[in-house]
């Protein structure tokens, strides 16, 4: 039996299996990762600041226009589909052996693919609220305004619900994500290079039977792995689907 014939066992008799995922996830989709050679935090370009900077907490408040001009140019694809790892995903939940996506991916394509139980770790581009009054804003208060978007109702900064450098984790989606990991029999990892703290330490709660990792490059957790595959999770996710 090879690696994804296995993988492909294992999920069918799982009732509980969790997915792990990155910016991987959504290359096949168009969207760029962020430290690859052909990433979003490879170039500086017009901005005259790196973009882990230009992503941060103070850098938003202290230049906004600066953030906004960067964040629509490189961190929105509203024309971006979901691609077969999450078409994949999707069907496995309905199957009933996929209790949980957890995303590092601000973009919403799990959502959109059919997945229901998702934890966000880093936020989504699609919801946008009020620093002042508290109203929420879809994407296109983004998409369809220039400079600093501001509120309809009393004028205030208008700021998207993704988690900035500097800023934690929300509360709730992470205590639902280390709760789905704990409960997980299997507990797939895709598409991330597992650096990114303190999302990548999620992985150190799981206690269940098997772990699999999907990267295209070695991580720091693949000899803890039962399982390793360095291919596209695409690909192998279209091969093991049942």
């Amino acid at each position: 039996m090879n690696a994804r014939q296995c993988l492909r066992q294992w999920l069918s008799e799982s009732k509980s299996a969790v997915f792990f995922g990155g910016a991987g996830v959504s290359t096949e989709s168009g969207i760029p990762d962020f430290r690859s050679e052909n990433g979003i935090y490879k170039a500086r370009g017009q901005f005259g600041a790196d973009p882990e900077e230009i992503l941060s907490h103070h850098f938003f408040l202290e230049n906004p226009s600066t953030f906004y001009e960067y964040y629509r140019q490189n961190l929105i694809y509203p024309e971006a589909e979901p691609n077969a790892a999450h078409r994949a995903l999707a069907e496995w939940e309905r199957r009933g052996n996929l209790k949980a996506v957890i995303t590092q991916n601000i973009d919403g394509l799990h959502q959109k693919a059919g997945s229901r139980q998702v934890f966000e770790l880093h936020g989504s581009v699609l919801r946008n609220r009020c620093m002042k009054c508290g109203k929420e804003y879809d994407l296109s208060i983004i998409t369809k305004t220039r400079g600093i978007p501001r509120c309809e109702v009393c004028g205030g900064q208008i700021k998207p619900e993704v988690v900035l450098y500097e800023e934690g984790l929300d509360e709730e989606v992470l205590s639902g994500s280390i709760e789905a990991i704990r409960e997980a029999d299997l507990l797939i990892v895709g598409g991330t290079s597992l650096n990114v703290y303190p999302a990548a330490g999620l992985l150190g709660y799981f206690r269940g039977k098997h772990l699999a990792l999907i990267n295209r490059d070695r991580t720091p957790w693949d000899g803890e792995a039962d399982l390793v595959l360095h291919e596209n999770i695409g690909e192998v996710f279209q091969e093991i689907t049942f």
